[in-house]
């Protein structure tokens, strides 16, 4: 079974300290804009390594795509957002 973007987003938020999170998609490719504080400091990589390791095995067995946006509440609140 194909997961939905709310679960998706619930995934993402069990395992990440999130302010904002959307998540978008068809059930294999999903689209996500997350904001948290656990990024400060951390380059694109090692945000988007956060996310995944959130996701677990998740990101094998279920999800096939995931293209994200990942923010400091600083950079998504100086509109870097758009």
């Amino acid at each position: 079974m194909m997961p939905t973007p709310e679960q998706v987003r619930d995934y993402i938020a069990q395992g990440l300290n999130c302010e904002h999170l959307e998540v978008s998609g068809d059930g294999a490719h999903f689209e996500a804009v997350i904001v948290s504080p656990d990024f400060e400091g951390k380059r694109l990589i090692a945000r988007h390594q956060l996310v995944y390791a959130a996701l677990g095995e998740r990101m094998k067995a279920e999800i096939h795509a995931l293209s994200m946006r990942t923010l400091t509440p600083a950079e998504y609140q100086g509109g870097i957002n758009g």
